[in-house]
Order: structure tokens, then C-alpha cells, then sequence
């Protein structure tokens, strides 16, 4: 039998143990392991080295896994030209033992290739992860799935895999990581990566992860959620993640066109946050007029006739969520 590697497969064996044992690890401070960890060296000439580091530096699981997502997130840069290429990995396997044994294997290889390079697409993130979860006495999973990251993904279901991510055993519960996402982004008007710490993929909630990750095997969404439920989302941005607010509406992504007024809702912004949107067929932000209930924020947004496209939402002049206007 020859199975294809476009993205890792999902490790059956581990899907009923995570299931019953699922939890966001408690927030936790982590300056203490970043600032460590930025001390460490930019390059290393193989996993084992710096696996050997970190597990001279800390002792906990979840100070590991934190070392671990760290290094990974400020080292290794996307590979664009990786990810234009599109390859993929063939090769034979003699039944289950044998598949894992291989797929094995083909992690290492992949983790030890993007230590050297500082470079890899989903992947290597992902498998480098993975292989120094090993080396320092973490269990581990990749997790296959869809990302939702494009303004026309909003209202359509999720299609063939196209990203893959970790979940990490800690204390005996399984957390969700995302290293390629806590790296940076690929910025749309250059198109070039944007290296950018952002440490809300690290052992994200659940409900939070959701918001733009649908795993290959539902069920490890850890949360009672379908294909229908993802596609209606509004589009979330990386900023949103690692904020300390949250939009209670609107829920769904499509805005309907025969309504002409939106009503939002954001709980817990500060006094100093700024809120604005903009429609994709206008050149011009619009700032609206905030009532306070509470910890909650509220506004409207007016829809025209003439509105066709999206509405993004921006606070501090960064967007945080898009909406598609019409169906």
C-alpha cells in the first residue's frame, strides 16, 4: 500500500485517549521561559542539541512544550517557496505498525531538515514540534485539518486539508498548538512573511482554536461542532486570538443583505481601544460611535444598497474579524 504524505496522517491510537482527556492548560506566565529561551542561539545543528537545552533549562511539561513553542515560533521562518510547490511525500507500508514506523521516521528526517534550514511551510513547524516533544518527554499529535485564513473561505465549507498542527499532553490533559501561526503571517500586500510572536496559538481553548481550525477527524475540534458550524464563522484574525476582548456578535460571517442594520457587540475593551471597519468596495474607514453596558461595547453598522464584498473589523487599527456581505 503507498500512502501519500501531502500532510501527516493523524495517529488513530491517540484519538480516544485525547478525547476523554481535553483541556486548555490554566494561563500561565511563561516571560520567565521566553526570556530564557531568547538567550538561546538562532541556529542549532540538530534537534538533540536543542532538546539536550531545554531539558537542562526546565523541568516542567509545560514550561517544555513553552521552551519548545518559543524557539520554534522566533526561529523558523515560512518557506514561501515551499509552500508554492506543493510537494509531496510517497512511500510503501506493510499495515498499521509499519505506516507509524514510517511516518516515524519521515517526522525526524523532516524536523532534523528544518533546524538546519530555519525555514519550512505547516509541516516542518509541525513535525519539529512534534520530534522535540519526543526528545524531552512530551507526547504528542499532529492534526491534520483546514485553515480558515481567506475572506472567500467565509460561508463555504472546509475542503481538503491544507494545515496541520500539534496537540501536547500536559498533566495529563491535551492542548492545542499551533508554532506555524505563532510565528508570523504572510502580509497581503507584499507577500512575503512577516516574522511575529503571538503566543495565542500556545495552548488555545478549544472554542478560540475553532474559530479558524477544523481537524481532518472532527471529534478533535474537542467540541461538538460540524463542518456547517466552521463555514459559518466570520473570518478571525491572528489579533483576535491573543486579545482579551471577545465579539458576541455578530456570531455567523454572512451578513445578509436585506439587513440594513448590524448590530455589534464586543465585551471587555479598554477605555483606550479604538474601533473602525471599512467596506471592501469603499476607500474610506469608518469609525462608529460606541454605548457602554457594562463591560460590553456596542455600535451599529449601517448597510447600503450598494455594499457588496466584506466588512472587516478593525481595533487599534488592526484588523481582528471579516464578514462577507451577502451570499
Amino acid at each position: 500500500m503507498t500512502m501519500k504524505k501531502g500532510l501527516p496522517m493523524l495517529y488513530r491510537t491517540f484519538t480516544a485517549i485525547i478525547l476523554l482527556f481535553f483541556q486548555a492548560v490554566a494561563a500561565q506566565d511563561y516571560s520567565d521561559v521566553d526570556s530564557i529561551v531568547m538567550r538561546y542561539p538562532s541556529g542549532f545543528s540538530s534537534t538533540q542539541k536543542l532538546a539536550d537545552k531545554i531539558n537542562d533549562d526546565f523541568s516542567g511539561e509545560a514550561e517544555k512544550a513553552r521552551a519548545i513553542y518559543t524557539w520554534i515560533a522566533l526561529n523558523i521562518r515560512y518557506d514561501l517557496a515551499a509552500m508554492r510547490n506543493g510537494d509531496q511525500v510517497a512511500f510503501r507500508y506493510r499495515g498499521e505498525a509499519d505506516r507509524m514506523e514510517k511516518e516515524k521516521a519521515f517526522r525526524i528526517s523532516l524536523a532534523q531538515k528544518t533546524i538546519r534550514s530555519n525555514k519550512g511551510i505547516c509541516q516542518n513547524y509541525a513535525a519539529l514540534f512534534h520530534n522535540l516533544c519526543d526528545m524531552t518527554g512530551l507526547k504528542c499529535l499532529d492534526i491534520p485539518g483546514a485553515a480558515k485564513t481567506n475572506l472567500t473561505q467565509i460561508g463555504k465549507l472546509p475542503q481538503k486539508n491544507d494545515h496541520v498542527w500539534n496537540a501536547v499532553n500536559i498533566g495529563d490533559s491535551w492542548n492545542l498548538v499551533d508554532v506555524t501561526w505563532g510565528a508570523g503571517s504572510v502580509d497581503a500586500n507584499t507577500g512575503k512573511f512577516k516574522p511575529n510572536f503571538n503566543d495565542g496559538f500556545f495552548c488555545t481553548p478549544p472554542t478560540l482554536f475553532f474559530l479558524n481550525h477544523f481537524p481532518e477527524d472532527a471529534r478533535l475540534s474537542m467540541l461538538d461542532k460540524t463542518p456547517e458550524d466552521f463555514a459559518e464563522l466570520p473570518l478571525y484574525y491572528g489579533e483576535y486570538v491573543d486579545s482579551d476582548y471577545e465579539i458576541l456578535s455578530p456570531e455567523k460571517g454572512l451578513l445578509p443583505t436585506k439587513t440594513k442594520t448590524v448590530p455589534f457587540r464586543i465585551s471587555d475593551l479598554s477605555e483606550n481601544d479604538n474601533i473602525s471597519y471599512t467596506f471592501s468596495n469603499q476607500n474610506r474607514i469608518i469609525a462608529p460611535q460606541l454605548k457602554r453596558n457594562g463591560n460590553v461595547s456596542e455600535f451599529e453598522v449601517n448597510i447600503g444598497a450598494a455594499d457588496r464584498g466584506f466588512l472587516t473589523l478593525f481595533v487599534n487599527n488592526r484588523s481582528v474579524a471579516a464578514y462577507k456581505i451577502g451570499n
